[in-house]
């Protein structure tokens, strides 16, 4: 019997296998040329399906350590992230 070992990069990323992001990553990160409805109505979308996600947790977590600065991570989306941290972010 063959065992697989995963790299540190595997398992660093393990949990995101578990995602329902994984599929649709388009949905949770914002084109420059959006519209700001575009821009909301991605967001109120993602959120959502965050929020019946089994790894959120470990998807917010991540976003926080590795100080994400795009996209929806965790069900925040980078403007509240950057609030939660006293950042701010224009654009």
């Amino acid at each position: 019997m063959q065992h697989s070992v995963l790299t540190e990069a595997e398992q660093h990323w393990a949990w995101a296998d578990l995602g329902r992001c994984r599929d649709i990553p388009d949905l949770f990160y914002n084109g420059e040329d959006e519209a700001k409805a575009t821009r909301r109505r991605k967001e109120a979308a993602a959120k959502k399906l965050c929020g019946r996600c089994p790894v959120i947790d470990e998807c917010l977590r991540h976003a926080t350590v590795n100080r994400e600065l795009y996209g929806v991570w965790g069900g925040m989306t980078e403007a509240e992230r950057h609030r939660q941290a006293g950042r701010l972010r224009t654009g």
